[in-house]
């Protein structure tokens, strides 16, 4: 089975990462999508993470209702930071039978040359991009990658914190129920 890889912090989890999953299960081969909760991004600041048993819960009472949708805390048990290439290939060891597809936006994809063994991925693994902004990459015209022009809200996790430190609604940003438990646990303050 084809399953699609969408990396993140989740720091929350919002509309516009479920908007994309859909997308990539509409118009793509993947069947499935794992969401890959990040402890430590190497690229992001720590200090303003929440704790990742926190970020995977979100996930997972945003996903609750989707069987084409999972949460995935592989990197959980590594060391941090993790590296993307370190676990695909324990994702490949451990579901042999898979074949797995990196979902990333396009403003990565430009800086995919940060990315540990970035010439491997690009190499070996199928990369599905899809667009942010008009943003061109030389990596765009690997073999390997793959450009969706998805229709997509443009919202991101920094902002929604912000809203919650400006004591805004993030409703209709993020699912109802991660929009009160993180209400309720008075996260991002």
């Amino acid at each position: 089975m084809k399953i699609g890889l969408f990396f993140g912090s989740f720091n929350p989890i919002h509309n516009g990462h479920l908007i994309i999953a859909n997308q990539i299960i509409n118009y793509t081969d993947c069947k499935k999508i794992w969401f890959v909760i990040s402890p430590h991004n190497p690229l992001k600041d720590k200090n303003t993470l929440l704790n990742q048993y926190d970020r995977l819960h979100m996930v997972n009472l945003a996903i609750q209702d989707n069987v084409a949708f999972k949460s995935c805390d592989i990197e959980f048990k590594r060391s941090a930071p993790s590296y993307t290439i370190d676990t695909l290939q324990l994702l490949e060891e451990k579901y042999p039978k898979h074949q797995f597809v990196l979902i990333m936006g396009s403003d990565n994809l430009i800086s995919l040359n940060k990315w540990k063994n970035y010439e491997t991925l690009l190499a070996n693994y199928s990369i599905y991009v899809y667009n942010r902004g008009n943003t061109i990459s030389p990596y765009s015209s690997y073999i390997n990658v793959k450009i969706f022009d998805f229709s997509f809200i443009n919202i991101s996790s920094t902002y929604i914190r912000q809203l919650v430190r400006e004591k805004k609604s993030i409703r209709y940003f993020v699912p109802d129920p991660v929009c009160e438990y993180i209400k309720n646990n008075r996260y991002y303050k």
